[in-house]
């Protein structure tokens, strides 16, 4: 019969109060407060993992669920409220430094598509709301960037939660009245340069002379356009500004587009997964 005893971690699981667990060793991060409280305000208990503990002179140290605890405790009001904890009885300070820093070097996250198709899975609201808007301008949602493709999907959410479905109903309806599907005009620093220009005019941008102007230009012109001005969203917002206001007898006010309600650029370009929403890998080598 085979040995097994070589892949199964010698722990055992008790329920401690938190108040008997600490949890400030050096190694460990700063705790961070605004961390707990969001998580806290969306707690789920089925979302809780057991803490790691290291048990060294009758005293339990945490390893691994530092900020796990503090939200338990913020949610129940009690730091006397128990929780799982899987015990180790035989590490020293040095082995729980060392799994601290590396836990999660060969983990992989999840990737913003992944998370997104899994709460279509689990029936979410607001995932099924930007999926049947996407695919009512016959663009579908997915992982490899082709036209009518979006994979920008944090950036769907991220338009969705801050200014809401009108927003980012009509940031879809002009990417494609004006370039068509084309797959670069549906990625992020497109859909949120031109999110900012609907939030920042609402009605006093036309969308026929969108479409007529600035549907004009290629994507790949307005993408070196926006790199000379400013990294991000911001200056996608302003390739098209300047292209819109063109000739105009009653340009666009450039003053709103800069205003504190819009945010910051960094509120703006959400998705840091380059390879899946960003547009910094358009060829515009021989345009």
């Amino acid at each position: 019969m085979s040995d097994y005893d070589m892949f199964v971690p010698n722990v055992r699981f008790e329920l401690i109060p938190i108040k008997d667990l600490v949890s400030n060793q050096d190694y460990q991060r700063n705790l961070s407060q605004s961390h707990v409280e969001r998580t806290a305000a969306h707690f789920d208990l089925r979302q809780i993992n057991p803490v790691k503990v290291s048990r060294r002179n009758g005293i339990n140290y945490v390893f691994n669920g530092q900020h796990t605890i503090d939200i338990i405790a913020l949610v129940s009001g009690s730091r006397d409220t128990p929780v799982w904890c899987m015990i180790y009885d035989d590490l020293d300070y040095q082995d729980e430094a060392d799994i601290f820093a590396n836990q999660m070097k060969f983990v992989k996250p999840l990737k913003p598509y992944e998370v997104f198709m899994a709460n279509i899975e689990a029936g979410n609201d607001k995932q099924l709301i930007i999926r049947d808007l996407v695919e009512s301008y016959s663009l579908s949602i997915g992982q490899v960037r082709n036209y009518n493709i979006i994979c920008a999907v944090s950036t769907l959410e991220h338009i969705y939660d801050k200014y809401g479905l009108h927003v980012l109903d009509r940031t879809l309806r002009l990417c494609v009245s004006a370039w068509e599907g084309d797959m670069y005009s549906l990625a992020a620093n497109f859909l949120n340069g031109v999110a900012r220009l609907v939030c920042a005019f609402g009605d006093l941008l036309r969308d026929e002379l969108f479409k007529e102007r600035i549907g004009l230009i290629s994507v790949k012109q307005l993408a070196r356009t926006a790199k000379e001005r400013r990294p991000g969203s911001l200056g996608y917002a302003e390739a098209m500004l300047v292209v819109y206001n063109r000739k105009c007898k009653y340009p666009l006010q450039w003053n709103k587009l800069y205003e504190k309600s819009l945010g910051t650029s960094s509120d703006w370009d959400t998705d840091i997964d380059l390879s899946e929403d960003n547009t910094d890998d358009i060829d515009i080598s021989e345009e």
